[in-house]
């Protein structure tokens, strides 16, 4: 396929996507399999990069998230998480939402709720739903966990590039056509399909669990990776904006990225944690 081709038919520039993608998932292995607890300042930076898009596009339509006490509040949960567990990461997020609710208050009542709102929105959909993969980390054997994590989900996009580009050619079945128009179920299928194999060898081989725990991980794993997608999707289409940013050639922008990763990461941290045990 020619870089041409894949721009018209995906709207990115595939050679540029496949070159970051490669960057970031070796920086995933590198921090993971040397030492796990840098993968903490990793996925940190990250978060910090999508809090600050996610503002940028909350401008547009005039809503002001306190970027300070959710950035402050995001770093203090995923911490927690790693070192504290379930109490540290409680207290961490109810911490966050009242520094939110107070820091709004000296800029006055036009606006008010919109902010708060928007803030506490922020803090949950971005370093509480991080703090996952942090709780997955914190096991003795966390790379493996999030590795499998990982591997997974990058499966589902991987699945639904490909079958959605050759499946169904003359007549696509757009899945949620007013909120993304490129989606089609021929995509899911292909997603579907690359999600049960990964699950099942990753689990199998990684975690040595057994293959129906894989094939369950991969199940659940696609179903939340594409409700993630298709949130990020919404949250696009009501603010009026394409990409949350242009920071990743052939990807947009950081939350871009990882919308898929957040939503998952709950999904696959209940799971590994039921099925494997440390």
């Amino acid at each position: 396929m020619t870089t041409d081709t894949a721009k018209i038919k995906t709207g990115r520039n595939l050679p540029a996507a496949i070159g970051v993608g490669a960057v970031l998932g070796g920086l995933v292995l590198l921090t993971l399999l040397t030492v796990k607890a840098t993968f903490l300042i990793y996925m940190g930076a990250a978060i910090a990069v999508a809090l600050y898009e996610l503002t940028g596009a909350a401008k547009t339509k005039d809503i002001t998230i306190p970027l300070i006490p959710v950035a402050a509040g995001g770093a203090a949960m995923i911490t927690c998480t790693y070192w504290l567990g379930a109490k540290g990461v409680l207290a961490a997020t109810a911490l966050t939402v009242v520094a939110i609710v107070l820091s709004r208050l000296p800029a006055g009542t036009a606006g008010y709720v919109k902010d708060v709102t928007a803030g506490v929105f922020a803090a949950i959909y971005l370093p509480f739903l991080a703090s996952f993969v942090a709780a997955m980390l914190a096991h003795d054997d966390g790379p493996r966990r999030v590795i499998t994590f990982v591997i997974v989900v990058i499966c589902s996009d991987i699945g639904g590039y490909f079958a959605g580009i050759t499946l169904g050619r003359g007549t696509r079945h757009p899945m949620a056509q007013k909120i993304s128009p490129k989606k089609t179920w021929e995509g899911f299928a292909g997603s579907l399909a690359a999600c049960l194999i990964a699950g099942w060898l990753t689990v199998t081989l990684l975690l040595h669990g057994h293959a129906w725990q894989g094939l369950l991980l991969g199940a659940a794993t696609v179903v939340a990776a594409i409700a993630g997608d298709l949130a990020e999707s919404s949250i696009k289409r009501d603010l009026d904006i394409k990409d949350m940013g242009n920071l990743l050639p052939g990807h947009g922008g950081v939350l871009d990225r990882i919308d898929s990763l957040l939503i998952a990461a709950p999904v696959a941290w209940l799971l590994l944690e039921v099925f494997i045990k440390s």
